[in-house]
């Protein structure tokens, strides 16, 4: 048995996924039946009832039935229409009534888009789905799209074909092969519909020919210059995909073996196009960036960053970076609302740190080879990421405070890349950069990014992540384990790096206690026992040979001059002796946790 014996929707949502924006979706009537808007069948049978009540006929158990006896015919949908308007404009007010939804109807939920619209409106927001292709009078897939704020460029004849946005500038590109029900050029008698204008033949031979093709609803039997264009279509760059209730007709079976198509049994288009959007976010989450292309945007960091000439080049990348960034927050991936699970917060941190990762490593990158120019432009990066994620003030408590964990993970980054090169002085203005805040007194970068004293999920939520559940300082041990990952783009192999990363937290807690007053902290350590001073500290507080060793470096003269000449500690040695003090009493606290 192979892995995907029985599922052919998985290998369709991998390829959907990984050719982003080749597949094309073709629609028939039988997608809008679910709205409760009739098949071509349907209405020709209300039809032969209306016009024979019109005649005085009474209710009949079998309309079609009782036209073969009347006629002598099979009841057909363009003889039937075509006798009784003359015009287009008489058959489109025919249609009308049977497509427009009245009041009652839009209460009780029909003629509205389906789960089926809606689901393929959503691929294409997220830029898989780029061509529709639809028999369909009905706008039901237009109203879907602008559900999702997608304005499609719609060709519903050979006039607004000539006029169009081209197909390849399109963000989405609807075709309306019959026309719509709101314009008398509609297409719905077998003279109209035996052949199409040549600029649509020339359009449907160019999408069959660079498009793979999902088609549902579609019975492959009725639509003449349909067909025609199916059975002229020369290649099979792409696969076709035919989602089918039950087996497909004689004429549907011939177009599927001409393209070599893959028969999809479904039990309805919602159901079908639901699961497939379903898989296809599913594979574009747990999808992080290419490693290469990470490579390439850390080497190009670095070849700008090495000659001054190429500051320009070195903004715009990482603008397009951060743009990217920012754009993703907003994603399908990231819903704000929704109830608490712990595998939907490890999966979201996972997807959080894929997404900031390529930024991270160019600002880390920064932090070990700039020379204090670049601090602004990480500001700036640092103050956009966390505004976007702010911009989204409805939902659950912890995704919300999630959202900001991109700008957590590229202000360590950069942190880390300053404690590598020992940029005292810039990692203090980094670290007591003013923060704006619109209502209340101006923080400081310390105070929002580092750690406790960000307003992401508290600190027992990350004890979830998986084998942190007994760690006394879950956060801190878990961006070590990322930054450990990351550490060759900007410090190397280090076997230190452990050392540098918590080098850096003490020095960013020393500054989060810089909002105190020198005078201030010397009264509360002569008045309590225990911890005088509220700080965030990480790992370094349990970590006892790491902590020995710093707190023996932050009492050398060399690097007592050094951080006081960056303006650590308020440049004062007594308040670089309370923060000690302070820090051994975190420390002897956490040793009894």
């Amino acid at each position: 048995m192979t892995l995907l014996k029985d599922d052919p929707l998985t290998p369709l949502a991998f390829s959907v996924n990984e050719n982003k924006g080749v597949f094309a979706v073709l629609l028939g009537s039988g997608l809008s039946r679910t709205a409760g808007i009739p098949t071509g069948w349907e209405i020709t049978l209300d039809l032969v009832r209306r016009v024979a009540a019109a005649q005085g006929v009474t209710a009949q158990p079998d309309w079609s039935a009782w036209y073969r006896g009347r006629t002598g015919q099979e009841p057909n949908y363009s003889d039937l229409l075509e006798e009784i308007a003359h015009s287009p404009d008489e058959r489109r007010a025919i249609l009308h009534r049977y497509i427009e939804p009245d009041a009652q109807e839009r209460e009780d939920g029909r003629k509205i888009p389906t789960k089926a619209h809606q689901a393929i409106a959503q691929m294409v927001r997220s830029g898989h789905i780029r061509v529709i292709v639809t028999t369909n009078f009905d706008r039901l897939m237009e109203n879907a799209l602008r559900e999702q704020g997608i304005e499609p460029t719609v060709v519903a004849s050979a006039d607004a074909l000539a006029g169009a946005e081209p197909l390849t500038h399109s963000r989405c590109y609807l075709l309306k092969l019959h026309g719509d029900y709101k314009d008398a050029r509609i297409l719905n008698t077998d003279q109209e519909l035996s052949a199409y204008p040549e600029s649509y033949n020339r359009l449907l031979d160019r999408i069959l020919d660079e498009h793979g093709l999902i088609i549902s609803g579609w019975s492959g039997e009725w639509d003449h210059a349909l067909r025609a264009a199916f059975l002229r279509a020369p290649n099979r760059r792409y696969p076709v995909y035919w989602a089918a209730r039950g087996a497909l007709g004689g004429g549907a079976q011939e177009l599927a073996a001409h393209r070599a198509a893959k028969t999809i049994p479904i039990a309805g288009a919602d159901e079908f196009f639901q699961a497939l959007q379903q898989r296809v976010e599913t594979l574009e989450q747990s999808q992080r960036q290419n490693p290469q292309s990470i490579d390439l945007l850390v080497n190009s960091t670095k070849r700008y960053l090495a000659k001054p000439e190429y500051r320009i080049q070195l903004d715009e990348l990482f603008a397009q970076e951060t743009e990217r960034v920012m754009a993703q927050l907003d994603g399908d991936q990231f819903p704000p609302h929704g109830s608490w699970d712990r595998n939907e917060f490890r999966s979201r941190v996972q997807r959080y740190e894929a997404l900031a990762e390529p930024l991270a490593r160019m600002t880390g990158v920064l932090g070990r080879w700039g020379d204090g120019h670049e601090l602004p432009m990480v500001l700036d990066i640092l103050r956009g990421l966390y505004l976007q994620a702010e911009k989204v003030g409805n939902g659950m408590t912890i995704w919300l405070g999630l959202r900001s964990y991109p700008a957590v993970l590229v202000f360590t980054a950069y942190g880390i890349g300053l404690a590598r090169s020992q940029r005292w002085q810039t990692l203090h203005a980094l670290l007591s950069a003013a923060w704006p805040q619109k209502y209340r007194d101006s923080q400081r970068v310390v105070s929002m990014l580092f750690l406790d004293a960000w307003k992401g999920p508290e600190s027992r939520v990350w004890k979830e992540l998986e084998g942190l559940d007994r760690r006394k300082t879950a956060l801190s041990d878990h961006l070590l384990d990322v930054m450990t990952n990351w550490r060759s783009s900007f410090t190397g192999v280090s076997a230190e790096f452990e050392l540098v990363f918590e080098r850096f937290e003490m020095l960013a807690t020393l500054v989060y206690l810089e909002e105190n007053s020198e005078e201030a902290l010397g009264q509360a350590a002569a008045s309590h026992h225990n911890i005088f001073a509220r700080m965030p500290v990480g790992r370094l507080a349990w970590h006892e040979t790491s902590a020995t060793l710093l707190i023996q470096e932050l009492q050398t003269e060399a690097t007592i001059t050094a951080l006081l000449q960056a303006g650590f500690a308020r440049n004062s040695r007594r308040f670089l002796e309370l923060f000690i003090e302070n820090f051994k009493r975190y420390a002897n606290e956490m040793a009894w946790r």
